[in-house]
């Protein structure tokens, strides 16, 4: 006989929904731990990138720029009067002397203008000439008037003394005394007014002369104005040194003011070097430096820099007191480094490629004997051209990754193969 079994199905039904349930928390848990995982640490490779170890010790701060060497003596030289080029007598290139001529103009009205201010002077020294002799003459005949009342004077002078005394000594008659007082006082007041008219009449003369003698002068600074400028129609150099340009051609019509030429001495040149703004704040007068010209090292010292910002850089002159290696010479390409401070004692590692001064940065850290990297913040402080100094977030010793790591600034740890 069957016997019937008591149901399960209910039991059946409640370890359904526990197993449901405990599946459902384990995917959960499941998925909820994938989703805390960091990601995969990438692989970079080692022969891409460039490393380097904390040192302590001392650190040169320098700056660097891209230049030129300049001539320190240049001379443009520039049209005096408008003129036709008629002849280039020298190319650039030629070695040149003070009295080298370079270039040869013309200029018909100049030359008449020179003849008439040479005319006009002559005229003028006649005129002063004329006019001495002539008023020397009216002088002297002054002087020879002022002279026959002085002996008139002096004569009447005795000759009341003697009338005086004989009236004393009742020879002569007193009216003949009065007399002779009175034409004696009549002789010394014209001689007083000839006096008076013989001062006048030099000072006339001088100031007559000296009227004509400023005329005179101005013909021949006049004169002497015109010749300079026909003078400089045949173009000097004015200096020892190398011709270095010519702006004109033959037959060319020139303005006045028109530079012509430009000479330069070769042997004292310059460096201008373009420092980046940035930079520039520490530059000072004085500081050491060396320009690299390609063919060899120049020391030098700074002795200008620009006020003025032009293209996001300072222009900074540097007088070169080293010798020049062969091959250098005016507009040559150079690199100079100046040198800014001496830091003694101080943490500093190579310059990473976004390490800009007194900024915070996170950069690449090798651990676990270089198999690794891991990105630490770092705060940076003063910089040279290739080291920059650390004043926080590393030690002695600790290896960086210095190359532009923007490619992977979303893993704070990647592996070196």
């Amino acid at each position: 006989m069957d016997i019937q079994r008591p149901s399960n199905a209910r039991a059946k039904k409640i370890r359904r929904i526990v197993y449901a349930a405990v599946g459902f928390l384990l995917i959960g848990g499941v998925s909820y731990g994938l989703s805390r995982l960091k990601p995969a640490a990438p692989t970079v490779d080692r022969a891409t990138i460039y490393t380097d170890e904390v040192r302590r010790g001392p650190m040169v701060r320098e700056v660097r720029g891209l230049g030129t060497l300049v001539p320190e003596d240049i001379r443009w030289i520039p049209a005096q009067t408008s003129a036709t080029v008629e002849r280039i007598v020298l190319r650039p290139g030629a070695i040149v002397h003070p009295n080298s001529v370079i270039l040869e103009m013309s200029d018909p009205q100049l030359q008449r203008d020179l003849l008439d201010a040479e005319y006009q002077l002559k005229g003028a020294e006649a005129d002063y000439a004329n006019l001495k002799v002539t008023v020397n003459s009216q002088l002297m005949n002054q002087k020879s008037q002022e002279a026959s009342v002085r002996s008139d004077y002096e004569q009447e002078k005795i000759q009341h003394a003697v009338d005086e005394k004989l009236a004393k000594e009742g020879i002569g008659s007193d009216v003949t005394e009065r007399l002779s007082r009175v034409k004696e006082e009549q002789l010394k007041i014209r001689l007083q007014l000839e006096e008076e008219r013989t001062h006048v009449a030099t000072d006339s003369a001088a100031a007559q002369l000296a009227a004509q003698e400023a005329k005179v002068e101005q013909m021949r600074a006049l004169y002497n104005l015109k010749k300079s400028q026909y003078e400089a129609l045949h173009v000097r150099a004015g200096m020892d040194g190398v011709l270095q340009l010519v702006q004109v051609e033959e037959g060319q019509q020139v303005a006045v003011g028109a530079q012509l030429v430009r000479v330069a001495d070769p042997h004292k040149l310059k460096a201008e070097i373009k420092i980046p703004e940035t930079q520039a704040k520490d530059v000072q007068i004085g500081q050491k430096a060396t320009i690299d010209t390609r063919n060899g090292i120049v020391d030098g010292t700074v002795s200008r820099e620009d006020p003025s910002v032009q293209n996001g850089t300072v222009t900074v002159d540097v007088h070169l007191t080293g010798p020049l290696p062969q091959g250098a010479r005016a507009d040559l390409s150079v690199d100079g480094t100046i040198e800014l401070e001496n830091l003694k004692d101080v943490l500093y590692v190579g310059r990473p490629v976004n390490g800009q001064p007194e900024s915070k940065i996170g950069i690449f850290k090798l651990v676990d004997d270089g198999s690794e990297a891991v990105r630490v913040n770092v705060v940076l402080g003063r910089a040279s051209v290739n080291t920059i100094e650390v004043k926080e977030g590393l030690k002695v010793g600790d290896k960086v990754i210095l190359s532009d790591m923007s490619q992977w600034d979303a893993f704070d740890r990647i592996r070196l193969k």
